[in-house]
């Protein structure tokens, strides 16, 4: 990893130090944080003072567990990469109040179990998902608190007073939804999904449920405990709508007809007319027949479509897709942990550059003046970033 990743200022002269935290050229961890805190809130208090030690000792956690951070020789620049990172989430969070943060928090997580809330042969529109992702939601939190007590090693009654503790708590909760579990096949996925896998298995699989108990609820706890139950909040789905999840629908959509748009724009009609084709799920045979293509015309007609949908989920239309894909820079990229590391350490010094101003959801013109490119060598370096990242997806995978 460069040092110049980091924006922290470390004011290290031996780059062959292996152990830097216990030279003394180097600032307590701790102190760089609190630094960093009092440049952005312009006074320290109590509470930053013990958030900066609960970050720092997180981060000489993970960093004394990694075999491959202890053999870098570069143990204080991942130090100072990590701080960098967890602090920054910590301060987004805090620039956003404890209002919109929760809300910003709230909705982030929704979308990341959205799709595997409910039991694989519910019915459920809109509605039925939402009521189900507020309970689901509800005990997560609980669980991120317990898992941060424990963690952090405050006191098992600890809750956060401060907006600095509240956004620390909020950070932590979003890094904890993501944490990669290793499976049994060899893969890996988010934590969340896999709360919310089991929650959607414990859901009743058929419940029989009063059709006027779902309309109206008597008054009291236990008026409030029927609302509640996921069989009741199923009936009133779909006694509202009885139709295909918006969500994925809209995501689907939005990708597919940007890409015929991009097609026809770029004078790939074939292409365009393959896809149509395509999405009919027509067979190959029915598909030549139309289109009057022998197998070999065919067989290169799918090389050029192949080409140009690659080319249009790296060029101009990437978001789009790898929001589609649950790979955009928020899930960084589809990679886990480990495969973000791995990718990192292999990005030029310029290509890292763009990926935080991306991160940072500047604007193209705005990153071109900031790291001095033209529009098509801006494209071209992202393009690269992202082949890079699939890349690194694959070969872990």
């Amino acid at each position: 990893m460069n040092v110049n990743t980091c924006k922290f200022v470390d004011q290290s002269t031996d780059p062959n130090n292996q152990h830097p935290e216990q030279s003394q050229q180097h600032p307590p961890l701790e102190d760089v944080l609190l630094d960093e805190l009092k440049s952005h809130l312009g006074k320290i208090s109590r509470s930053a003072h013990a958030v900066a030690n609960r970050i720092a000792t997180e981060v000489r956690r993970v960093c004394n567990k990694s075999a491959r951070i202890q053999n870098s020789g570069e143990i204080r620049a991942h130090q100072l990469y990590l701080a960098h990172h967890r602090l920054n989430k910590c301060l987004a969070y805090h620039k956003l109040g404890s209002q919109q943060g929760r809300v910003e928090l709230h909705s982030n997580l929704s979308v990341m179990v959205y799709r595997h809330i409910a039991p694989s042969k519910a019915r459920l529109g809109f509605s039925g998902r939402y009521n189900l992702i507020e309970d689901f939601l509800q005990d997560f939190y609980v669980e991120s608190l317990k898992a941060f007590r424990r963690e952090t090693e405050v006191s098992e009654d600890y809750q956060p007073r401060t907006h600095l503790e509240l956004a620390e708590y909020m950070a932590f909760t979003e890094q904890y939804a993501k944490r990669r579990i290793n499976l049994p096949n060899g893969y890996s996925q988010q934590l969340i999904i896999l709360r919310a896998q089991t929650f959607s298995r414990r859901q009743p699989k058929e419940t029989s449920v009063d059709i006027e108990q779902a309309i109206e609820f008597p008054k009291g706890e236990e008026g409030e405990a029927q609302k509640r139950s996921p069989a009741v909040q199923q009936v009133r789905a779909q006694m509202v709508a009885d139709v295909p999840d918006p969500w994925e629908t809209a995501k689907r959509d939005r990708v597919t007809a940007s890409l015929f748009e991009y097609l026809r724009a770029q004078g790939h009609e074939d292409c365009a007319n393959y896809l149509a084709l395509k999405l009919q799920d027509l067979p190959a045979s029915e598909i030549d027949e139309i289109l009057g293509l022998t197998s070999r015309q065919r067989d290169y007609l799918q090389q050029r479509f192949k080409y140009h949908v690659e080319k249009f989920a790296r060029t101009t239309h990437w978001e789009i897709v790898h929001q589609w894909l649950e790979a955009g820079l928020e899930q960084r990229l589809g990679l886990t942990e480990i495969q973000w590391e791995t990718f990192l350490a292999q990005l030029t010094d310029e290509q890292l550059q763009i990926l935080e101003l991306k991160q940072e959801k500047l604007s193209d013109r705005d990153i071109m003046n900031e790291v001095g490119l033209t529009a098509k060598k801006l494209q071209k370096r992202w393009t690269e970033v992202l082949e890079l990242a699939a890349q690194v997806r694959n070969e872990e995978s």
